[in-house]
């Protein structure tokens, strides 16, 4: 039985922090930093392609959001909600009221909640 609409208000957990460091003049350096940012990137797309996954496989029945092409009536329209990070992850562990969202803590892994979680708040009301 596939489960549908991940999080109302689905919460994030997954920062993809930017590290500015230190603002060193040296070469070397630079190219470290632009090293570090450009896998960053790779690895913030990668976790928004597998976000995108999570959420067209066991969300999208329900709920609205124009990033995935999804119009689902049953739970709230996320591009009107605009949920951060935190409030995605939370709502997709926790579920909602009785007869509601159901919880995926169970059948999604920590890093597909944290990734639908990056996903949904990334792309809600674009």
């Amino acid at each position: 039985m596939q489960r549908f609409g991940v999080a109302l208000i689905i919460a994030a957990g997954l920062a993809a922090g930017c590290g500015g460091g230190s603002s060193s003049s040296s070469s070397g350096s630079t190219r470290s930093q632009a090293a570090t940012s450009s896998q960053a990137g790779g690895g913030t797309q990668q976790a928004s392609a597998q976000g995108k996954q999570v959420f067209t496989q066991n969300c999208a029945g329900c709920h609205t959001l124009a990033a995935a092409q999804s119009n689902g009536q049953v739970g709230p329209n996320l591009d009107q909600l605009k949920p951060d990070r935190a409030t995605v992850r939370r709502q997709v562990i926790t579920g909602g009221k009785p007869g509601g969202m159901p919880s995926f803590k169970g059948s999604l892994t920590n890093a597909q909640i944290n990734a639908v979680a990056q996903y949904v708040s990334g792309v809600a009301g674009q």
